[in-house]
């Protein structure tokens, strides 16, 4: 797991200072698959919260189609590339998550790999709302959709050699032996990591 301790004060000051145009600020937080968004999310809204800005987490995970919709497409192997996610789902959901009292998200369950509906909860006080995923910034019709609702946008850059060695460690923590996990990291992860690092819009702030 990688530490952001070294930036985050930085980048919370960063948030607190950006100007929001909605009830609630909403930063895209983006990065390549293996490039620790999860982390610095949680992370970055600890801090927030912990200095008086309440934030909380919404991942693009939520939106990963359902294995039932992507198998007869043939994308089943390809499962977390940008076309086998809910893009425009997301998309009704941001206004929500500006503007509404409690609302309700979404959340990806790794172990039974699917998406559960109204599986997380945005609390009423929350004012920063960190959603964090691969594609936020991709220039693609879909994603660019996206930017009129963020007021600050991150992206997370980790070299493509390391994301490599971290992917394939990922695998191996699953329990693949070395080749597979090699295997399993280049013919899905890394392309889609390729995709996010060539194809991302500029974000507001990079972080190293």
């Amino acid at each position: 797991m990688t530490s952001w301790d070294p930036n985050l004060s930085a980048i919370a000051m960063q948030v607190r200072a950006t100007a929001s145009r909605q009830r609630r600020k909403l930063i895209a937080l983006a990065g390549a698959p293996g490039s620790g968004k999860s982390t610095l999310g949680e992370a970055l809204a600890g801090k927030l919260t912990e200095d008086g800005t309440k934030a909380a987490v919404v991942p693009m995970d939520g939106f990963h189609l359902d294995n039932r919709i992507i198998a007869p497409r043939g994308d089943l192997a390809r499962k977390g590339a940008p076309h086998t996610f809910d893009a425009a789902g997301l998309l009704r959901l941001l206004p929500a998550l500006a503007q509404d009292d409690e609302v309700y998200y979404p959340l990806f369950d790794r172990r039974m790999d699917c998406a559960i509906a109204g599986a997380g909860a945005l609390a009423p006080d929350t004012e920063v709302v960190i959603v964090e995923g691969n594609y936020l910034l991709l220039g693609q019709p879909e994603w660019q959709s996206m930017t009129s609702y963020w007021d600050m946008t991150i992206m997370l850059y980790v070299p493509f050699e390391e994301l490599e060695r971290r992917l394939v460690e990922r695998w191996e923590a699953h329990g693949l032996p070395p080749e597979d996990a090699v295997a399993r990291a280049r013919s899905n992860d890394l392309p889609n990591a390729r995709a996010v690092i060539e194809h991302s819009m500029f974000a507001d702030l990079t972080v190293r």
